[in-house]
């Protein structure tokens, strides 16, 4: 399989200037232009998506060592190896940020800048072959995500979010799509089970109100929210590294995306996500979930 360098963008660190060249799905091209700051991190973003690409192809077609962690979750040494080379790429560009990563925890997680990292969401879809995996590399400041990167290695796709850029693609433009009532809205969400206990109630209320309701797609779901394609995508029992980075994508894409109750995520907080693709069915979501 071969392996292709996710990037969008002309970029000139040294000189700390940025330039994006989106091109929206209509075919026409603007220009984005985020300050000095965001450019800065995003390019480091999509140097580190770039190389967890390279390590995550790598194993996808190779035979897997896989063991199981305390709570019975699989790891498989691409996980471990990916979230050490993102380490690295961190300490290297910003020592002093924060780092909260899925396989090795947290450190400095009280910094202004904290990355947020899940170097295989969705490893047993990497596992049994299903190509909706992804690495994700978000970026919170002040508690609050701010820049997020998701990239699909096996189908060949990153998609980014940051202020001053929107939400992107493949270097083209992503937008939500208008979908104002509930009984019209396509649901995604990653797996029942995911919702068993207390939840299970509150998600069967939100999936009987809506018009469909659509399972698997881990992290991917996010991006067809954010493209236009879906409308709703409902989570529990989720951890920071699973929803920080698809934040920024979302939002700038014009979504809205909180906790069950319509509280900001972050760090903290219950692990229930509930995302919109149109901001006017959000509170509706919000209320059908008890929220």
């Amino acid at each position: 399989m071969p392996t292709a360098r996710p990037c969008w963008s002309t970029c000139n660190p040294s000189s700390r200037s940025f330039t994006a060249f989106i091109r929206p799905e209509d075919g026409a091209v603007t220009q984005s232009t985020p300050d000095a700051l965001t450019a800065q991190c995003l390019a480091v973003a999509m140097d580190m998506a770039a190389r967890a690409r390279d390590i995550v192809l790598r194993h996808y077609d190779a035979a897997l060592e896989i063991e199981d962690k305390a709570d019975l979750s699989p790891v498989t040494q691409a996980d471990r190896e990916c979230e050490a080379a993102l380490r690295e790429l961190i300490g290297a560009k910003f020592p002093n940020h924060g780092i909260f990563g899925e396989e090795f925890g947290a450190e400095n997680a009280d910094a202004e800048f904290v990355w947020v990292l899940d170097p295989i969401d969705g490893t047993k879809a990497f596992i049994t072959g299903k190509p909706l995996f992804g690495t994700l590399i978000g970026l919170l400041r002040d508690g609050v995500p701010w820049l997020g990167v998701m990239d699909n290695p096996a189908l060949d796709e990153v998609w980014a979010g940051a202020p001053g850029l929107g939400a992107t693609r493949n270097g083209k433009a992503v937008r939500c799509r208008p979908c104002p009532d509930l009984a019209s809205a396509w649901l995604y969400t990653t797996s029942p089970q995911m919702h068993e206990g207390l939840n299970f109630g509150r998600f069967e209320a939100l999936r009987h109100q809506s018009r469909h309701a659509i399972y698997g797609g881990d992290c991917y779901s996010y991006g067809q929210l954010a493209r236009g394609r879906a409308d709703l995508v409902c989570d529990s029992s989720m951890q920071p590294y699973d929803y920080v980075a698809l934040v920024p994508i979302v939002e700038g894409a014009g979504g809205r995306m909180t906790d069950w109750a319509g509280g900001t995520l972050g760090l903290g907080g219950d692990g229930t996500v509930i995302a919109s693709g149109d901001p006017a069915l959000h509170d509706q979501a919000v209320a059908a979930l008890g929220g």
